[in-house]
């Protein structure tokens, strides 16, 4: 089952139709700017119409750079209005992983803004692009340049041109993942991918046009694409943007002045939450407080439910391969520790080595099919044939389902650690850690071992104010965990590495312990 919309056309002539009603509220230029779903529609035109008239066409890739604001979302629209592909970029990235990217997917248009002046300076000698429309002021890089103001400034697309047999098998996005294992690689998801993962979401989650949406994670991630900009496009509801996280006290005073009904975070946004000293109703208005990006610790839950009145974190599970969204907790289906149930249309299988089904609370790689499955990698047949068999795709997670359906993510395969023969999963370990009342962060990895093969290595970041000593770490995880669970080393920190998404780079810090003498 699908939208019936086979396009962003079709959805921005749909919810025109809604008229006067505010879509867009943005705060990240400082100020407070109001667009209707009237005018979405009308400036989506004149932007489409002028990108047409510099020569881009269907099938074009399109970059993005840009920070969170209306130009993004209006951007990304009119690039898929023309049948073109908008490639969000990561704003978080240097010079050279933004020349990798701008070189794998021989991107020759792009998008952006002053604050990337220095970054791209640098490097568009190197690559293919040719044309370039400024955000805010036009600056001379040696390449055709338009600012954002000329291309509004042009009449719209007609209404009623079409884009020649765009259908729900065309590329909708190409999204570069953050890299957390090396190079960044770039997944192709199509319209199908995409609607099929909104039409679930609103499904499986109840949500409705009269929702209100927060956004202040990075825009360029697929979870606010699909969940909070796509989603909310396609119901009619309205979404209030803040360039980022911080200052964070914008955050708490638009959920609660706006009457906010949807809100997404990251689980770094619960612990500060937790943290806030609030007044009572903060949050009166919120049905929904949704968790993705990585794990959530069960301490933060329920700290999070102690404190507000028991609204619950739904914990949600998705990849930027499944469009995100595999599975949810919902307000009625609700398991604390997991990631929920799989949504409606998809199908989740927990698997060994050899692809066999090992049932009901068993640990192994969790596998997805469904139409929000990419179509595969950018430029690259082999790393797309190692992640989809036969409908399937390897997420490269460990987790299981209970006995009632409910999927758990243990770990990453690549970080699991195997001792003596036996599995460690880190994420046991770090969620032990993390009820200890002097740990705010922690991070377990794998060190290779002579004797034992691997050991676990333990990163621990302490809350202010605290002290904690190795043993006293040793002692208490000897009263909650097997001994060969325990890791053999303790680091302390005062930071992680981290991507975009508030996940913590284990690859970083596998690094720094590298040329640290063998543990035997």
């Amino acid at each position: 089952m699908y939208l019936r919309e086979k396009n962003f056309q079709e959805i921005l002539n749909k919810t025109a139709k809604i008229g006067d009603k505010t879509f867009i509220t943005d705060f990240s230029n400082g100020k407070e700017i109001n667009i209707t779903f009237s005018e979405l529609e009308n400036l989506v035109n004149r932007f489409a119409n002028f990108l047409k008239m510099k020569g881009i066409r269907k099938g074009d890739k399109v970059a993005i750079l840009l920070i969170n604001s209306y130009e993004f979302v209006i951007s990304l629209l009119a690039i898929q209005r023309l049948g073109a592909i908008p490639l969000p970029l990561n704003t978080f990235l240097n010079s050279n992983e933004l020349k990798h990217i701008f070189k794998d997917s021989n991107v020759k248009y792009l998008i952006s803004q002053s604050d990337f002046y220095e970054s791209l300076s640098s490097i568009l000698k190197e690559t293919k692009i040719k044309k370039i429309i400024w955000k805010d002021k036009n600056i001379s890089l040696g390449i055709e340049s338009y600012t954002f103001i000329e291309a509004l400034n042009v009449e719209p697309l007609d209404k009623k041109e079409s884009i020649t047999n765009l259908n729900d098998n065309d590329i909708a996005l190409i999204l570069y993942t953050s890299g957390t294992t090396g190079k960044p690689k770039g997944v192709i998801l199509t319209y199908k991918n995409i609607f099929s993962n909104v039409k679930n979401i609103i499904e499986f989650m109840g949500f409705s046009q009269t929702d209100r949406f927060i956004i202040y994670l990075p825009m360029f991630h697929i979870f606010t694409l699909t969940a909070m900009i796509f989603t909310p496009l396609h119901l009619g509801a309205q979404i209030f943007i803040l360039k980022s996280i911080n200052p964070f006290e914008k955050i708490i005073e638009v959920v609660d002045k706006k009457k906010i009904t949807v809100f997404m975070g990251i689980p770094e946004v619960y612990k500060i939450l937790t943290k806030l000293n609030l007044p009572k109703n903060w949050g009166e208005t919120v049905k929904y407080f949704i968790s993705g990006g990585e794990p959530l610790s069960i301490a933060t839950a329920k700290k999070f439910m102690d404190k507000y009145k028991g609204k619950k974190i739904l914990e949600g599970y998705g990849l930027t391969e499944t469009s995100p969204a595999i599975s949810v907790n919902s307000l009625q289906e609700y398991k604390l520790g997991s990631v929920g149930k799989p949504l409606p249309d998809y199908e989740i299988k927990i698997v060994d080595r050899d692809f066999k089904d090992l049932g009901i609370n068993k640990v192994g790689e969790v596998i997805v099919k469904g139409d929000n499955v990419m179509k595969g990698y950018f430029n690259d047949i082999e790393e797309t044939n190692k992640v989809l068999k036969n409908g399937w795709l390897l997420t490269g997670d460990l987790g299981y389902i209970d006995e009632d359906g409910f999927l758990f993510i243990v770990g990453r395969k690549k970080d699991l650690i195997i001792s003596k023969g036996m599995n460690i999963y880190p994420r046991e370990i770090e969620e032990v850690l993390l009820d200890h009342q002097c740990v705010e962060e922690c991070a377990v990895v794998g060190k290779s071992c002579e004797v034992n093969g691997e050991v676990p290595v333990a990163f621990i970041k302490l809350k202010d104010n605290c002290k904690l000593s190795e043993r006293e770490l040793r002692n208490y995880l000897q009263k909650k965990i097997a001994n060969y669970k325990i890791p053999r080393m303790f680091f302390f920190v005062e930071n992680f590495p981290k991507n975009a998404s508030g996940k913590i780079l284990k690859r970083v810090l596998k690094k720094t312990i590298e040329n640290i003498d063998q543990i035997n």
